[in-house]
């Protein structure tokens, strides 16, 4: 059997995307975002002043990052971590953002809904969707103080 020259440059092209994607997930710290750990976030170093802000705030003894920006159920927690992600390094590795970070209105939807959830107790005889009523309106600083 004689390997012909597109079989070598496939394999070659799947060496260094394989060999790419490794690094860059090695280097990237990519197991770390399967935790809940909110060190996590500043793989990113950009992150590093929300990060400093929640630990000041009340929320650091009551919630982590991912409680108020994923989702709750498994699936739809990983689909949100890995759509960001990709979104975030590409951002980052491009210097394509707006500085101070802001949040997108997706992922304001899923901070929103998540108040909803946790402050149950509190709101939950208050109606209105977000759009009309946001909880972030008022209390835009209760999980980072800024």
């Amino acid at each position: 059997m004689t390997v012909t020259a597109m079989q070598k440059l496939a394999a070659a092209l799947a060496g260094l995307l394989l060999g790419t994607g490794g690094f860059t997930f090695l280097y990237a710290r990519g197991l770390s975002y399967l935790s809940d750990t909110p060190e996590t976030c500043v793989n990113c170093h950009v992150m590093r002043e929300q990060l400093d802000a929640w630990y000041a705030s009340s929320h650091s003894s009551a919630a982590v990052c991912n409680d108020c920006h994923t989702p709750h159920p498994k699936m739809a927690k990983y689909l949100v971590k890995a759509t960001n992600g990709i979104k975030h390094s590409t951002y980052f590795t491009l210097g394509n953002f707006h500085e101070p970070i802001r949040i997108s209105p997706s992922n304001r939807r899923i901070v929103e809904q998540n108040c909803r959830r946790c402050h149950e107790h509190l709101v939950g005889a208050i109606h209105g969707s977000p759009d009309e009523l946001s909880c972030l309106s008022c209390h835009v600083r209760a999980g980072h103080q800024r």
